[in-house]
């Protein structure tokens, strides 16, 4: 008796200890407010948004400690909208992360999924619409990917570890074309540094095909056609949606941010190109309805700035400029103010408002419209959008 009590001990502290180098956690955002547009194709409209400051979500994240400094980790991540149980991104499963790699603090991560770029990881918390200003004020179009409209399939991963305050990292996806290497090809490198106050960031992006590789990659996505205007997955925002036919975009971001006190100042400046316009078919670009050859480019500067003015709550201003060049040469003005007030540590209350001036011409070839990201573009140059909301976190 005593010598199987004291067996049925050992396994139990055997499976104690096994059970202490490894874990699964769930967490999840639940993100939902009330929406205001003065003007949706000619429009008022009032609506109710999901996942306003962060996209609403529930997640597993795991890790599994392997000896010697080494960790399998895995994380597999849902979106969804909190009005109708829909899932987001497209209607996949997993459609924010989906990836499993090995970690080590001493070398970094390598990791192998459906995962974020470079430009993502590296300056998109810089911009307000990461931030407290929600995806309405996003850079229009989120034509540079900064707030993380798109996500990476077939991805290899690398992030290094800090090596005082300095952090690196790169993707590689694979397009997986039979005899064509470089269709649907993406990559992406970037680059951090923290010390104290002081944040920097800088990314880099290429993508081969991205109406199909980066903007089409998830389950309600359209596949190659000739059949013109039946393929796009641009979406319904003009900043770009013409450029639709391009063979490559190309993204360079850098960022950064300063705290002193209570405040921060923040900035980023992106320089985004469709190139080869026309190279895709099916897009639906017409000589008169959209450009077909040549390269549509833009610059885009932001400055922000926030403040916490009580420790339950922040205020946030920030001013953004968009220039077409190359093809369209479309500006975009874009003023943002929130407030912030956070309940406990995982439930905030918040409010944001945005207006957006628009002028010259547009990706579509036409009198460039006021198009806050996230809605409908405007009938004229003005747009105003304002949400008031509650977020949770567990």
């Amino acid at each position: 008796m005593k010598k199987s009590l004291l067996a049925l001990a050992a396994l139990g502290a055997f499976a104690g200890a096994a059970h202490a180098q490894s874990s699964v956690t769930l967490y999840g955002i639940i993100d939902a407010g009330f929406a205001y547009n003065n003007n949706s194709n000619g429009q008022k409209l009032y609506s109710m948004n999901s996942g306003n400051l962060q996209g609403s979500r529930w997640g597993l994240r795991g890790t599994e400690d392997l000896g010697g400094g080494l960790k399998a980790i895995f994380v597999l991540e849902n979106g969804f909208n909190v009005f109708n149980g829909q899932l987001g991104q497209g209607g996949d499963m997993f459609g924010r992360q989906a990836y499993v790699g090995l970690s080590t603090a001493q070398y970094g991560t390598v990791t192998l999924g459906r995962q974020y770029d470079s430009v993502v990881d590296f300056t998109g918390a810089f911009e307000v619409g990461s931030q407290w200003a929600s995806y309405f004020g996003a850079h229009p179009g989120d034509l540079d990917n900064m707030n993380n409209s798109n996500r990476v399939n077939n991805a290899i991963k690398y992030t290094s570890a800090n090596y005082a305050g300095f952090t690196f990292g790169g993707l590689y996806s694979l397009g997986g074309q039979a005899g064509q290497f470089n269709r649907n090809q993406i990559w992406s490198v970037g680059l951090g540094y923290s010390q104290g106050p002081l944040q920097l960031g800088a990314g880099y992006l290429n993508v081969k095909d991205p109406n199909y590789s980066f903007f089409g990659n998830n389950a309600s996505s359209k596949t190659p056609t000739t059949t013109p205007g039946s393929t796009s997955n641009f979406g319904s925002s003009r900043v770009i949606n013409g450029y639709a036919s391009a063979r490559t975009q190309q993204v360079i971001t850098a960022g950064g941010a300063y705290t002193f006190g209570a405040a921060t100042v923040g900035a980023t400046y992106s320089n985004t190109q469709f190139k080869d316009l026309g190279s895709e078919p099916g897009t639906g670009l017409t000589p008169t309805g959209g450009f077909t050859n040549g390269t549509g480019k833009f610059h885009n500067a932001e400055i922000n700035f926030k403040y916490q003015l009580t420790p339950a709550l922040l205020l946030g201003v920030a001013y953004d400029y968009t220039k077409g060049y190359g093809l369209g040469d479309a500006k975009y003005h874009q003023g943002m103010l929130g407030a912030d007030y956070f309940l406990s540590k995982r439930t905030d209350v918040y409010i944001d408002g945005i207006y957006q001036h628009a002028s010259g011409t547009d990706s579509t070839n036409h009198t460039a419209v006021a198009n806050i990201n996230g809605l409908s573009p405007s009938s004229t140059s003005n747009q105003v959008a304002a949400v008031v909301g509650i977020r949770h976190k567990f």
